[in-house]
């Protein structure tokens, strides 16, 4: 170990009381929760719920307390998350590629200080998110490229999904470097004239993420800020699936609440029911509550994944090779056994609500499919049977799981 390296293990992010931490924010996140409904239905970008969150420091809970942060563990983010997600699940996966990026900066605090990202988290910035490239870019390959232009670098190519970066002053983007043909990860600060960001995500759950197209024409990015991919968080996988499954959590508290406001103010009955009034149904009752042990059974799971995440993120500032290998594979196959999980329990759950009411229950005034919609939308990210695959792998044969995942096009065969 470094002299530089000898102080850093007394600045981790291990934890906080997490009622004081939650209570600076649930004010927030009723007010987000009073406008979701409309943001739905006119399909409103959250700007000025994510300003509220940026003003009041949420972007830097993982930031350890020495640094100015809030110093929670992931548990505690992904608590934090799950009551966002309830919400408005939106907001929680537009901020999925800022918390990767704080990740990704405390994990390379183990061997370099990282004060001036830590000061940019708590100063309230925020980081998007732009990997994905669609078209003709084959699985392993990157369009865009960092080059010398002048006495700087820059960025040039298109990403497409590009999570909360319409809401972010900086983009974490996967790149290529021109001069070496290595992989980096260039962060870029969005206010400036080589970048145009559209608001063109078309599916039909999670649609106000702001996870539209970004382009970088002659982009400039900073020396410092040209990242070599291989020191990437090696947990960044499952922290990914982390968030995914706080929205997914998230969404299915959203859907309990309101499912039961509706059956409790709900005054008309069905001749062939079994009480005067719908709320006193024991055959409507029975449905709320499988649906809450179901959403418990979600959230219950989603922290206990979170919690090996944490173990490898804290094992990284050991010196025990060994042990963070093991974390590291705990970490990516406890995220993906809940993910299997948790998109049954919460699909399931926001589709049986449905049984509670009755077609009035259909109304787009009341957009009570959202909750399914957007579950759905979530749970398609990383595919679940490839995921399946990978745990029974593991189980059978111990074949260690993929640490980076790809999308891109195959090869064609005759």
């Amino acid at each position: 170990m470094t002299a530089q390296q000898q102080h850093l293990p007394n600045a981790l992010a291990t934890g906080t009381d997490y009622q004081a931490l939650a209570e600076r924010f649930r004010s927030i996140f009723a007010r987000i929760a009073a406008g979701a409904l409309e943001r739905e239905q006119t399909r409103s970008l959250p700007f000025e719920p994510i300003k509220w969150l940026k003003e009041a420091g949420f972007g830097a809970v993982r930031v350890p307390v020495q640094f100015g942060g809030a110093g929670a563990s992931l548990p505690q983010l992904l608590q934090l998350l799950i009551e966002l997600a309830e919400a408005d699940s939106n907001v929680t996966q537009a901020l999925r590629g800022h918390f990767a990026f704080v990740e990704d900066r405390l994990n390379a605090h183990a061997s370099a200080p990282q004060d001036t990202w830590f000061k940019r988290f708590v100063d309230g910035e925020l980081v998007g998110n732009a990997w994905t490239e669609v078209g003709s870019v084959k699985i392993g390959q990157v369009g865009t490229r960092v080059s010398r232009l002048g006495d700087q670098w820059v960025v040039n190519g298109t990403k497409y999904y590009s999570t909360g970066s319409i809401f972010a002053d900086w983009i974490d983007l996967y790149a290529q470097r021109d001069d070496s043909g290595s992989d980096v990860i260039a962060a870029v600060r969005v206010h400036q004239p080589g970048i145009q960001q559209s608001d063109d995500w078309d599916g039909f759950g999670q649609r106000t993420t702001g996870s539209g197209t970004s382009v970088f024409v002659n982009a400039v990015v900073e020396d410092d800020n040209l990242l070599d991919f291989a020191t990437r968080f090696k947990y960044q996988t499952a922290f990914y699936q982390l968030v995914l499954l706080a929205v997914l959590a998230g969404s299915g508290r959203a859907a309990l609440r309101d499912f039961s406001d509706e059956v409790r103010k709900r005054t008309r009955i069905f001749s062939t029911g079994n009480a005067s009034q719908v709320s006193q149904d024991a055959q409507v009752q029975q449905v709320v509550g499988k649906a809450s042990a179901q959403v418990y059974a979600a959230e219950a799971t989603a922290l206990r994944a979170a919690a090996a995440s944490q173990l490898a993120y804290e094992s990284h500032f050991g010196q025990n090779a060994e042990a963070e290998r093991n974390a590291n594979i705990a970490a990516e196959l406890e995220s993906a056994q809940g993910q299997v999980v948790i998109a049954d329990l919460v699909l399931r759950a926001t589709s049986d609500l449905f049984n509670a009411l009755s077609a009035s229950a259909t109304s787009t005034s009341k957009a009570l499919d959202r909750h399914w919609r957007n579950a759905r939308t979530a749970a398609s990210h990383n595919p679940l049977i490839y995921k399946e695959r990978i745990i029974g792998d593991w189980e059978i044969n111990g074949t260690e799981p993929p640490y980076v995942w790809q999308i891109g096009g195959g090869s064609k065969h005759g």
